[in-house]
């Protein structure tokens, strides 16, 4: 066996940032070799990986770079926030980001495939490689790439990230970023669906509408008034009700809070009368009119320039009206074109541990 000594070791242990023992293993396995210890450590890492790949990675950070002509967000998961908050996993979802930016990506899987920037592994053995270091499940989960003017913003250290494109001809301007950078909180923020309702397809305005009509039908408490009382009449009528929710009706029926005086049935069977006179309620023009008015509520929450926007101690009204009050300012044309917002474990099943459950088990 090749002899090896403690510096050796501990050079081992800086070139991987993997433990002292483990370096210590892999040189007696490979003979004092460093080339092939590292191979070992890695080999043993990627076992490693494997056994831990079904663990739930919702951790991590939203990785950023931008060089002016493209921007990227990067997504990449870990299974600890304290390992998320590392300065080393951090640096490597920026690291990565760049690599987005410079190498344009096809996909995840040809992200992974490239070298990373700066470096000479790939991408997928950068992550490996940092694996190695703090034996957590990492993945990289996505990417957006951002071509032209955007502005950026990365909220929280990293849990959330947003890029806002822009065509525009004032770009250098100062006025120009401190806006852009304001829209990109408002997305953080209140995280529109679209960007306007141009954006929107005729399907999903259906859909909108379909659900908008069913919802209103089973909270009857939110149906217009005339419609509302059809429905109680014909439930006080056909004796649907119970005695005492009939009693509370006729009492309470001019008093503005009558339905905290009835029963949960009693609303229930409101509900019902609504949705089997679907078909009526719907050609009734006040109900009609009432959806639609809902409807615009709705598109002013979820599309970005109908939004009102939060900084209202810097303009009162719209995204949109900022948009254009700014641009109006500086005698620039400036238009929104499309925004991305990555937050980080978005729609990622979290395990919830129940400590009371565990210590009852173990007792």
């Amino acid at each position: 066996m090749a002899a090896f000594t403690a510096k050796d070791v501990q050079a081992l242990r800086e070139k991987t940032n993997v433990g002292m023992m483990d370096c210590k293993k892999a040189l007696v396995e490979a003979d004092g070799d460093m080339d092939k210890a590292v191979e070992i450590l890695r080999e043993k890492g990627l076992a490693t990986a494997a056994k831990k790949a079904s663990r739930i990675a919702a951790e991590g950070v939203i990785g950023l770079y931008t060089d002016g002509t493209a921007s990227a967000l990067i997504e990449l998961n870990c299974e600890t926030d304290f390992v998320g908050n590392g300065p080393e996993f951090k640096a490597l979802a920026n690291q990565i980001a760049k690599t987005v930016v410079l190498s344009k990506p096809a996909d995840l899987d040809a992200l992974l495939a490239t070298t990373i920037a700066d470096g000479t592994l790939s991408v997928a053995d950068s992550i490996q490689e940092l694996f190695l270091s703090l034996r957590e499940n990492l993945k990289l989960r996505r990417f957006a790439l951002v071509e032209g003017t955007a502005v950026s913003y990365i909220h929280a250290g990293g849990s959330v990230g947003v890029l806002v494109s822009f065509d525009t001809n004032a770009a250098d301007k100062d006025e120009f970023v401190a806006m852009g950078k304001n829209i990109a909180m408002q997305v953080a923020a209140m995280n529109p669906e679209y960007l306007s309702q141009a954006d929107i397809s005729a399907d999903e305005l259906a859909k909108m509408k379909s659900i908008t009509i069913d919802s209103s039908l089973n909270k009857p408490e939110t149906l217009p008034k005339p419609i509302l009382r059809k429905l109680f009449e014909k439930a006080v009528n056909e004796k649907l009700f119970s005695d005492e929710d009939i009693a509370a009706y006729e009492e309470q029926k001019n008093n503005n809070f009558l339905f905290n005086f009835l029963s949960k049935e009693a609303v229930a069977t409101l509900a019902s009368l609504a949705v089997a006179g679907k078909e009526e309620f719907v050609a009734d023009k006040i109900f009609a009119g009432a959806v639609e008015g809902r409807i615009k509520k709705q598109l002013k929450e979820i599309c970005l320039l109908d939004q009102a926007f939060v900084r209202s101690d810097l303009f009162d009204g719209t995204v949109a009206g900022y948009v254009a009050d700014v641009a109006k300012k500086l005698g620039a044309e400036i238009k929104v074109t499309g925004f991305v917002r990555l937050a980080k474990g978005e729609g990622i099943e979290k395990k919830e541990d129940n400590f009371a459950a565990e210590v009852a088990s173990m007792m």
